[in-house]
């Protein structure tokens, strides 16, 4: 098979120009991945101290 392209030169030039013009494009905020680390530390000792407490309060411990 003979790699025939899909679009003609016309039609991959307009999408070339769109790709490069960046519509839709944001700003993203910067990678924080202390503050990732923060988060999931409370999470994961908040559900420790609920299992805990529903331990203690169903008196398996």
């Amino acid at each position: 098979m003979a790699n025939k392209p899909k679009l003609s030169e016309e039609d991959q030039a307009r999408v070339d120009e769109f790709l490069k013009s960046g519509y839709n494009r944001t700003e993203k905020k910067p990678y924080r991945p202390l503050l990732l680390l923060l988060v999931l530390w409370i999470v994961v000792t908040a559900l420790g101290a609920m299992a805990y407490w529903l331990t203690q309060s169903a008196g398996i411990l």
